[in-house]
């Protein structure tokens, strides 16, 4: 007999299993991946970010989906406390550009081992096996269903993460339960998620990573994100850092036409562009443009800014007039593209949607609808940008729900 089942082994799983362990709690902890934390281990192209070193306002307004509903959790469970809590189990922190935490080793397997060897050694019962179903008597918890046995517990924690990345185990069976017991599920989409392009001409730039670019998403003639930062050209259109925290303002693809405008050199205003370009066609009048244009501007763009000018082969510099130089100092600084579509939801860092959380008790995590019932980390619909936000999402929940199950234990409510 268990006090407490923690279905999913990702980061709010291993986090709520281990805590409740240090509190007392009888724990099993059940994955049906053959590891846990399979997709720990790819966050932060390996390196996990696993939190930012920011105040409790800094993370609810880098949350875009239902940040106030936080608040208590952050308050259970800070940055400062995530980042205690992994120094405590001996992984060295660093804190990077945008206050993102990183481990020292730039390792996520660092952060995965942590937080097993956490859950070890206050024994919690890590079994490799499916969950069927949670059973209910009533309103209330009494176990769960494996494959061939049942498993009897008052208090069921489901933190089997959103649909995004479905090779680590993300594959939604947390929202047929949620349903079962009652719970409304947010529409789920992809959030912080490469864009399809309507333009081709990315596919010509494939590849091709811009270090230092401004990216602004306009809606209706607004700008809704502007940063600078690291972009990627892709087979479909563009990815990278800048591109995943832009799709996260972007939340109604289907009814609204959103353009992304790239300013390729923000370092300089339109003058000063204007007067690189005029010193390089006085350098070199005899040139090809195009040649002018390998002066200014990775390889893989020459091609696509080539034919946007529309200028025939073999077109001089000298030839090139003032209202051409305008064009083209336009196109460099406001680069424009058309989004037509998300990235497929597995390609997405995270899952947009999910429980809807009027519904969930935000300092308990606990179901208002079934006793004993909690939900935790991606699950719920609340997600926010990159940077650490999304994991703590996943730690904060997990502590406030291993807390309150504590807490019940110890008053033998169970």
């Amino acid at each position: 007999m268990f006090d407490v089942v923690v279905i999913g082994g990702g980061a709010s799983g291993l986090l709520a299993a281990g805590r409740l362990a240090s509190l007392g709690a009888r724990v099993a902890l059940l994955e049906k991946n053959d590891v846990v934390g399979k997709k720990l281990l790819i966050t932060g192209k390996g390196r996990c970010n696993i939190t930012n070193k920011c105040d409790i306002d800094g993370v609810i307004n880098n949350v875009v989906v239902n940040g106030s509903f936080l608040y208590s959790s952050l308050y259970r469970f800070s940055p400062d406390d995530v980042i205690e809590f992994f120094e405590k189990q001996g992984v060295l922190l660093k804190v990077e550009r945008g206050n993102r935490v990183f481990p020292v080793s730039d390792k996520a397997s660092d952060i995965v081992e942590a937080l097993l060897n956490f859950c070890r050694k206050y024994g919690v019962k890590i079994l490799n096996q499916t969950v069927y179903d949670i059973i209910f008597e009533k309103d209330s918890v009494v176990g769960v269903k494996l494959k061939k046995e049942k498993i009897f517990c008052k208090n069921v924690i489901v933190a089997t993460g959103g649909m995004s990345y479905p090779q680590t185990g993300s594959t939604g069976d947390g929202y047929v339960w949620a349903k079962k017991a009652g719970h409304k599920i947010s529409k789920i989409s992809p959030s912080l998620v490469p864009i399809v392009t309507v333009e081709k001409w990315p596919t010509l730039a494939q590849g091709l990573s811009l270090k230092n670019v401004k990216l602004t998403v306009i809606e209706k003639n607004k700008s809704i994100f502007s940063e600078q930062g690291e972009m990627l050209f892709t087979h479909f259109g563009i990815s990278g850092p800048l591109v995943l925290s832009a799709s996260s303002h972007i939340r109604n693809i289907e009814r609204v036409k959103y353009k992304i405008i790239l300013d390729l050199k923000p370092a300089l205003d339109f003058s000063k562009l204007n007067n690189r370009i005029v010193r390089e066609i006085s350098k070199f009048p005899n040139y090809d443009m195009i040649n002018i244009l390998r002066k200014l501007l990775p390889a893989k763009l020459v091609g696509p800014i080539f034919s946007m000018l529309k200028l025939n082969d073999g077109f001089k510099a000298n030839q090139f007039n003032r209202e051409q130089r305008k064009y083209l100092v336009n196109l460099l600084k406001n680069l424009t593209l058309t989004v037509k579509s998300f990235r497929p939801i597995k390609y997405a860092v995270i899952t947009s949607g999910g429980v809807d959380v009027s519904e969930i008790n935000p300092k308990t995590m606990e179901s208002k609808i079934k006793n004993g019932l909690y939900f935790i980390g991606e699950i719920l619909n609340v997600d926010g940008y990159t940077g650490g936000f999304n994991l703590q999402i996943a730690w904060s929940t997990a502590a406030s729900a291993a807390d309150a199950i504590a807490l019940k234990l110890k008053q033998g409510d169970n």
